[in-house]
């Protein structure tokens, strides 16, 4: 069973402050509750090619994951996993919603295996919920 988790929210900010801050992955820590750290395996800033290593708790487990940047362009970041626990690829867009307002859509998809394989729907569950509450911490750092 495949993972696809589709979340998004209106920020009152414009689409490039939010992009600007949300596509860089240094910021990651401040606005994802269940990522601890990010090591740029490559040097900064993003580009197409970039490599960085996330360190997140997930499910009571501690997860390192690297994703690859393979898209890249001011409305969108596509993110695909280079090495970690299961083929996962995160895509960010961002859209105008009216005036110094954007629309930011956060979607996880990937295709578990093992274990993770069999609890694909409950993590699914989990995902939504994090990522949920994730974009809310998102839009509360960025209009204060």
């Amino acid at each position: 069973m495949a993972v696809d988790v589709v979340t998004e929210i209106v920020i009152d900010r414009p689409v490039e402050q939010v992009a600007a801050y949300a596509g860089d992955p240094t910021n990651a820590p401040q606005w994802y509750a269940n990522i601890s750290s990010v090591r740029w395996r490559t040097p900064p800033p993003v580009t197409v090619g970039s490599r960085m290593e996330f360190v997140a708790r997930f499910l009571g487990r501690t997860l390192a994951y690297t994703y690859a940047v393979i898209e890249l362009t001011p409305d969108r970041l596509v993110m695909r996993t280079a090495e970690g626990p299961f083929p996962m690829e995160t895509t960010y867009t961002w859209e105008s919603a009216g005036a110094d307002r954007t629309r930011m859509t956060l979607r996880n998809r990937g295709e578990p295996a093992g274990f993770a394989r069999i609890a694909a729907a409950a993590m699914a569950k989990a995902m939504r919920r994090a990522n949920e509450k994730d974009l809310v911490r998102l839009k509360s750092l960025l209009e204060t």
